[in-house]
């Protein structure tokens, strides 16, 4: 499995077909660029964007003033769906290797995307275009600093950094794209590239492009990330970088996208599943509410017990035992006082 994975946003992660070029043509109107059709704004991405956009407008101050105002229409009125599928792809991925953002989008606009969508923190990392418009020049970036390869679990503390200083290998990271202009990118900074067919740029030109996939569905990037791509063989766990046991992750899969089999997975799910159990019997309907009227105890204490203990963000499925939430506490003895056996 890649020690990090990067991930373009528009026409990756969200549907940028239909959202992004009405934007872009009102400041292709209002600055005459002649970039007249869908087609034409497409083909602007087999290179880098902003580059295509020089190209087409010699003049620096109109170039520079085109891109301000196409990047200020993104930050307002840019609101893309997410492709189906790819948010599980994310939840999936993120409690075993590093995951950042890497676009030529705004930071602002990045961020409502990834917050709205609840996915915000599973990636570690964000590189915006109106920081650096270069991606090769992120992903040196990205290369070159050992704190970047600090991962998160889709909860805002960052976990525990490397402390070897050692930086990631170009070899263990993967750029997931849709465009060729961003595979060629991530040659010239040295890491591989894998695409998708429901972006901007299709399959072949991928391919032709240096892609060492391209995917056709979402739920096979698990499959082939999961795997060493050289090989086709599933990476073993210390061979990607991963703890043993995995680490925890904080969002609402409980299984995380590993494979049944997988003996992380297997373990982890053994842990949640006796935490799980034992709330179960702390909450069983004898010991919580016996002085209930007798047709409300067996019908509301289970169905609260199971409601406390459902695997979600707040009991992961690996990972040592948590302690109770405040609200689940909270919530418990409010139902003993109603039962009478509290204060």
């Amino acid at each position: 499995m890649p020690a990090a994975i990067l991930f373009d946003l528009d026409g990756t992660l969200v549907d940028t077909r239909s959202a992004s070029w009405p934007l872009f043509d009102e400041t292709n109107r209002a600055f005459g660029l002649g970039m007249d059709s869908r087609e034409d704004f497409f083909r602007a991405f087999e290179g880098n964007f902003f580059e295509s956009l020089a190209r087409l407008v010699p003049d620096p101050a109109r170039a520079a003033a085109a891109r301000a105002h196409f990047l200020a229409l993104l930050r307002t009125r840019y609101n893309p769906e997410w492709i189906p599928g790819m948010i599980d792809v994310v939840q999936a991925l993120s409690p075993h290797c590093v995951l950042a953002v890497i676009s030529t989008n705004t930071i602002e606009t990045i961020r409502r995307v990834l917050v709205d969508a609840g996915v915000a923190t599973c990636f570690s990392h964000v590189f915006a275009g109106d920081i650096e418009p270069s991606k090769a020049t992120s992903i040196r970036r990205f290369l070159g600093d050992p704190g970047y390869r600090t991962q998160r679990l889709c909860s805002p503390a960052y976990a525990e950094a490397a402390t070897d200083g050692a930086r990631l290998d170009r070899h263990d990271v993967v750029l997931v794209t849709d465009t060729i202009g961003d595979v060629r990118e991530a040659a010239e900074a040295g890491v591989r590239a894998i695409g998708v067919s429901w972006g901007m740029h299709g399959e072949q030109q991928l391919l032709a492009a240096g892609a060492e996939r391209v995917a056709l569905w979402p739920q096979e990037l698990i499959a082939w990330l999961a795997t060493d791509l050289a090989t086709d063989r599933p990476t073993e766990p210390a061979a990607a970088g991963m703890s043993s046991p995995a680490a925890a992750c904080g969002c609402a899969t409980a299984a995380c996208g590993l494979a049944p089999s997988d003996p992380v997975l297997a373990a982890g799910t053994r842990r949640r599943d006796q935490q799980i159990q034992a709330r179960r019997q702390r909450l069983a309907p004898s010991s919580l509410a016996p002085s209930l009227a007798p047709s409300l105890a067996p019908s509301l204490a289970p169905s609260l017990a199971t409601a406390l203990t459902r695997p979600s963000a707040r009991f992961p499925a690996t990972g040592p035992p948590q302690p109770p939430p405040r609200i689940d506490l909270e919530f418990t003895e409010a139902l003993r006082r109603i039962a009478g056996q509290g204060p």
